[in-house]
Parts: structure tokens; sequence; C-alpha cells
């Protein structure tokens, strides 16, 4: 075994990440950028990126007579897409090219809900979004009309219009659109249209690159508020999924949701009825524990652990995924956070994760007890030792995501600093299992951050192992032999 001034010369030349807890706290964009991008199309519509202008936008037309509008709107309802899409371009041309377009005569011609429903036309969708960007101003003024079936129909365009991306988003807040919305959000409007509210509220807090302005933030987290107490499982889907995108939108953000006092109310939403409820319940608390260590001590606060071994278990395996990859954020936290995931009883739920999960699920897992290597005590990280950790987390060695090795190496070397007095125990446990194999063969891995952490763990804690086996004088003496079924030391792994 190399000394600990060989070892000390040495571990400058490596690069050991995740040992530094601010870097740490970046939680793993990389790792979790596949949960990000789950989208629930029911609810979102996808949008396509609005192109230039088309060759037909600069000519003439003159305002067409009722006949044909009547004609625009038979049109845009067929089945053949040239004819639905010359009849979306004679609409936009309406709303593009007269100083006074017929605003009232489209609406009341039915068309609005056939243009929405060209959006889903990928031929037509361009032309559509352009028509409607444009009209935007009137949108606007028709939330101000006295029939409510008219401020609904604007409504529905502008979350569509919204929803488009962060530019037609920012266009549309430039222009007004929070207040008079939430102006809706009353005791007296009908579930339907408040469901719709509702999903324009949604769109009004999804993408981050840019995130919405500040002020807009603050004047939707409110109706949040509000909405979060809603009976209506559609309504509260949708609510807790706009908190999900205002957490997912860094620290400040974070702190704009805590600082309303919601969290109490999100954290019971962990054990809903309705899964829907729960997975965006699930993402919303998860992007909040992302945060500082103070964010994170909100949500347990709050009591969140408890909900957690339902969530373990639970059949949905993309549940499961999230709740691991919560509790990865709670053991990236400080010890006493790392001792609240080891006093719920969750480290065996865990590691049973990470030996029997789906991949995924393992990886998140793998997450979970290396950044307890890095945030626990040495008792703490003992402990999960002794809970047989070590087998199911030398078995990720060989998989082929570089970045799980990289994570799952780190966790071992972490072990084996921590160990002290016990090292030559869990290095026996690390080769009865056949990690220490695993990890001689990442000595040849094309990543060079891999092959050197490799190497330096072979070098320091066991190359001393083969000068011993030959101060052996017999292979029978039982002295010099590891006995795999022998009992684990009464007094535990003591480092």
């Amino acid at each position: 075994m190399a000394s600990d001034n060989m070892y000390k010369t040495r571990t400058h030349l490596f690069k050991n990440q995740g040992k530094d807890a601010d870097e740490m706290r970046r939680r793993r964009t990389e790792v979790t950028v596949e949960l990000r991008k789950n989208k629930r199309d029911e609810h979102i519509l996808k949008r396509r990126n609005v192109p230039q202008q088309d060759s037909t936008d600069s000519e003439e037309s003159e305002k067409p007579s009722t006949q044909s509008l009547e004609t625009i709107v038979a049109n845009a309802s067929s089945d053949q897409p040239a004819v639905q899409l010359s009849a979306v371009q004679a609409a936009r041309k309406l709303l593009s090219s007269d100083r006074n377009p017929p605003i009232d005569d489209l609406i009341s011609s039915g068309i609005l809900p056939i243009l929405v429903h060209c959006l889903a036309c990928d031929d037509n969708v361009n032309v559509t979004c352009h028509c409607l960007t444009d009209a935007v101003p009137l949108f606007l003024r028709l939330l101000e009309s006295p029939h409510q079936n008219v401020c609904e129909q604007a409504v529905w365009a502008l979350g569509n219009i919204i929803g488009d991306g962060p530019q037609c988003r920012d266009y549309v807040i430039s222009l007004g659109v929070v207040k008079p919305l939430l102006m809706f959000i009353n005791p007296s409007i009908p579930i339907s249209f408040l469901r719709n509210v509702t999903w324009v509220i949604v769109n009004l807090c999804r993408n981050k690159d840019p995130p919405p302005p500040i002020e807009t933030i603050q004047e939707i987290l409110p109706a949040l508020c509000s909405l979060i107490h809603h009976t209506d499982t559609n309504i509260l889907v949708d609510t807790v999924w706009a908190l999900s995108y205002l957490t997912d939108g860094g620290n400040e953000q974070i702190q704009l949701v805590i600082d309303t006092g919601i969290v109490p109310y999100l954290v019971p939403l962990l054990s809903h009825s309705e899964v829907k409820v729960q997975t965006a319940a699930l993402r919303a608390v998860g992007n909040i524990v992302t945060g500082t260590d103070d964010q994170t001590q909100v949500v347990l606060n709050c009591n969140a652990l408890e909900h957690f071994p339902a969530l373990l278990s639970h059949p949905k395996e993309k549940i499961n995924k999230e709740a691991v990859w919560f509790l990865s954020n709670i053991t990236a936290g400080n010890q006493q956070q790392v001792q609240a995931v080891i006093d719920a009883g969750l480290i065996p739920m865990v590691i049973h994760h990470l030996s029997r999960g789906e991949f995924q699920t393992q990886k998140e897992a793998a997450w979970a007890i290396s950044n307890l290597t890095i945030s626990g005590r040495k008792e703490q990280v003992a402990h999960v030792v002794q809970l047989g950790v070590i087998p199911p987390f030398c078995n990720l060695l060989n998989v082929k995501d570089t970045q799980v090795i990289q994570v799952v190496l780190d966790g071992v070397n972490n072990i084996l600093k921590m160990a002290a007095d016990t090292v030559e125990s869990v290095c026996t446990l690390i080769e009865e299992c056949g990690g220490l194999d695993k990890i001689e063969m990442l000595q040849n891995h094309e990543n060079e951050d891999i092959y050197k952490l490799a190497y330096e763990i072979v070098d320091t804690y066991f190359s001393g192992y083969e000068e011993d086996q030959n101060l052996v004088p017999d292979s029978t003496n039982e002295g010099f032999r590891f006995d795999p079924d022998a009992p684990i030391p009464s007094e535990g792994f003591k480092f």
C-alpha cells in the first residue's frame, strides 16, 4: 500500500470531481436534462419557430366582402392542407394590411377557434402563428369584451401565441397581458374558462432561456398561491407545473416562490391521489432542493421526507427516478440534511434502486450515494457501507455511461479515504464483489479523468495487495484468507 506522503504528492495531478461543495451544488444539469425535458403534450402545444415572412405578404389586398369572409372561414375548415393554407394566409392579410382590420367580423365569424386548430397542422403553423401574432393587440382588447365567450376565445389564442416560445411570450407580456388575464380568476368564472386561464399562466412561466421577467413572476405568484387550493384536478396540475417551471429558473426564482409561503401547501401534494399532481409536485419540490442549503431546508421543514417511502416504491418508474433524484440533492446538502435522509430510513430504498432499478434510476441512485460520500461525516458513510452499498455501487463500474463511471469511482475513492483503520476491510469488500477487477480495467479507459482516478485508487489502496500475497507461506493458512460469509464485525465499520 502506498504511503500517505506518496499519495499527497500525487493527488494534485488528478481531477476529483464533486469534492468541492460549490461545484457539487450545480446539481448535475447534464444528468437531469432528460428530466427537465419531460413535457405534458395534453396541456402544452408544441410550436415551431416563426420563419421570415413569406413572399405573399407584400401583395396588396382589398378588404373582402362578407361573402369572401365566409369563404375564408369555410376554406379554413377544409380538410385539404392547400385550401386551408390559402384561407389562413387570407385571414392574415386582413389583420396586417388594413388600417382598420375587421376584427369584430372575424371574431363573430367563428374563425378564431379554427385558426388555433390550424396550429396543429405542420403545413400551416408558420402562417397561422404570424396571423395570430399580428393580432395580439386586438386580442388584448377583446379581453375587455362584455361577452364571456369572446374573452375566452381571446385567452385561448393568446395562450397559444405565448406558448410559441420566449420571444412571443415576452412580446405579449410587454403589451400588458398579465393584469387583465389574472382579473378572470374570480369565484364567478366558469370552470372551463378558469382551466384556460391557468393553462395560459403555465405558458407564461415556461421557458428559461430567458426566463419570464421578474416583475411578471411577482405578478403571477399570488394567483398561483390561490389556485393551489383549487379542487379541480386539471387546474391543480397546471398550477403545480407552473411552480415547477418557475423553480427551474435558478436560486433567485426559487426564493421568490419560497417567499410566497406556498411550499407548505406544495409538499403535501407529493401524496395526492392523482398521479399527475404527484408528478408535478415532485418536480417542483425537486427543483427547490437544487437551490441553497437554506432553500432545501424549507422543504425538509415541511416533512417532505415522510412522503418518500411511498414515492420510492411507486409502481411508476418515472416517479421512482425523480424521487431518487430529489434525494440526491438532499445528500448533496449539509451533514444535518444527510442525517435526515438516514433517519427517515430511505438509504436502503436508494440502495435497492441502485441494485435493481432501471438504468436512469440507478444513475440517480449513484449520484445520491456519491454525494453522500462528499457531504457526509465518516460515521454516515460507514453506515451506508454497513447497509451493503459497495456491491451494487461497484457493479456500475462496467457500464458504458462515462459520467456514471466517474460518479461511482469518485464515491468509491471517498469511501476508501474515510475508512481509516478499517480500510483493509473495505478493500476486501470491493475485491470480493469484483470491484477491484473493474477498477483495474478502468486504468485503460479512454477518458483521462477515469483512468487517472482508477490508477490512483489501485496504487493507493491496492498496490501492496499482491506483495502481501507473496508473503503467504501456505494458501491454506486461514490466517491470511478472507471468508466472504463471515459476518461484519459487531462494532461495524468505524471509519
